[in-house]
């Protein structure tokens, strides 16, 4: 299996280590540290079509807890723990002591006995996803530091209210293995640009983490919005930032077809307004029902004055030679489909289902990848130990 072992190579010569680190933000992370994720992932997903078994734990706990609704992330996770070895534990809250009062330090503790990784997703509060996650970090600092428990547990960020890691770097792998490499990335323009939904307050992270992300590949990334629909300030500043030393480019503009024009990569998602998710964050601490139901109200009608904000064949033909890549985290607003209007053109969105269905299947890897670097300071030398173990995945 010489492209394993190349890949493998691969995942030695980044000289990175991602052992014991938390994965919280992309930007966060070195090159190599990414290029890590990369080529781990690249391997992974190459044992497992050539059936070898990536199962290196005999037991363990890879717990997960979703504080907001889920289907691709959800099952990405449970894919990736077992790809690994270890048991998936779902963490609801309803059914724990949270209901009752139990501290964060006190239920991060109490699930870590045997557990290897904990992912989380927190993204409906603004202010709340990512400090949550950090909270839990530093209560497993305290139980490992006071011997309580074994093994401090690695956590994955499985989206929060500013980036969307797995996501993001899926969508970059879909990229490199659309156009051939990373390099190949470079000076292509991806237009990442607000579309039209029926509901009012889809999180933010998906957009920031594609900024945020693709900035550092040397891309031409254009951010679309409507007037009053901006991201985190911080966010932009970063992107911006990462354009400057990667030798590409960010800009903002307040039209879709501009987005659009010469693009070779179409990204148009809803979110809801930086200012708007503010306010809904206060409402829900405070349990203010007829506030949500008012706010709701006016972003809903505020969102119908742009529903010609829409992926459309007319759209898509703005783009390089007419044939952008168009890309989606998925499920998509599709019009006279799922909603009356939404993000994406019925027949734009069916051109283009497979190869999002494509770009979805990076995410397990990627998840996986987080994983095994986390718990494995030599990764490359845990991956040549399953080449030469030689178990088969499944036994035809």
């Amino acid at each position: 299996m010489p492209e394993i072992h190349q890949l493998i190579g691969k995942v030695h010569e980044t000289g990175a280590s991602l052992y014991q680190k938390d994965f919280f933000h992309t930007w966060h992370k070195t090159p190599q540290e990414l290029e890590l994720v990369l080529q781990v992932a690249e391997t992974l997903k190459l044992l497992y079509l050539y059936n070898v078994s990536t199962r290196c734990f005999d037991s363990g706990l890879a717990v997960s807890q979703f504080r907001d609704n889920s289907t691709r992330t959800r099952f990405s996770f449970a894919f990736a723990a077992n790809l690994l070895g270890l048991t998936v534990q779902d963490m609801d809250e309803q059914k724990s002591q949270i209901a009752h009062g139990e501290t964060v330090r006190e239920t991060a503790n109490m699930i870590s006995f045997l557990t290897e990784i904990i992912g989380i997703r927190d993204d409906m509060y603004l202010g709340s996803g990512h400090t949550y996650m950090k909270e839990v970090g530093e209560a497993l600092d305290d139980g490992f530091r006071n011997g309580v428990l074994p093994q401090r547990p690695g956590i994955v960020n499985l989206q929060c209210d500013i980036d969307h890691p797995t996501q993001s770097m899926a969508d970059l792998l879909h990229l490199i293995n659309v156009f051939g490499s990373k390099e190949a990335l470079k000076g292509k323009k991806i237009a990442m640009t607000w579309a039209y939904s029926p509901s009012y307050g889809k999180p933010l992270s998906v957009p920031q983490g594609i900024i945020g992300l693709m900035t550092r590949y040397g891309m031409d990334v254009t951010l679309a919005y409507p007037e009053g629909y901006g991201l985190i300030p911080e966010v932009m500043q970063v992107a911006g930032e990462n354009a400057t030393r990667s030798g590409g480019s960010f800009n903002v503009v307040n039209s879709m077809e501009e987005a659009f024009k010469d693009a070779d990569i179409v990204y148009p998602k809803s979110w809801a307004p930086f200012h708007v998710m503010q306010q809904r964050t206060e409402m829900l601490r405070n349990r203010d029902s007829e506030g949500l139901k008012e706010l709701e109200k006016a972003c809903l009608e505020n969102n119908a004055r742009f529903r010609n904000w829409e992926c459309t064949r007319e759209k898509m033909n703005l783009t390089r030679k007419g044939k952008a890549l168009y890309m989606h985290c998925l499920p998509a607003d599709i019009s006279s489909v799922s909603c009356k209007n939404g993000e994406v053109a019925a027949d734009v969105f069916e051109q283009y289902r497979i190869d999002t269905y494509k770009e979805a299947g990076f995410k397990p890897y990627i998840i996986a990848a987080m994983m095994f670097t986390n718990r494995f300071g030599d990764p490359a030398g845990v991956l040549d130990q399953l080449v030469e173990r030689g178990l088969h995945r499944v036994r035809r």
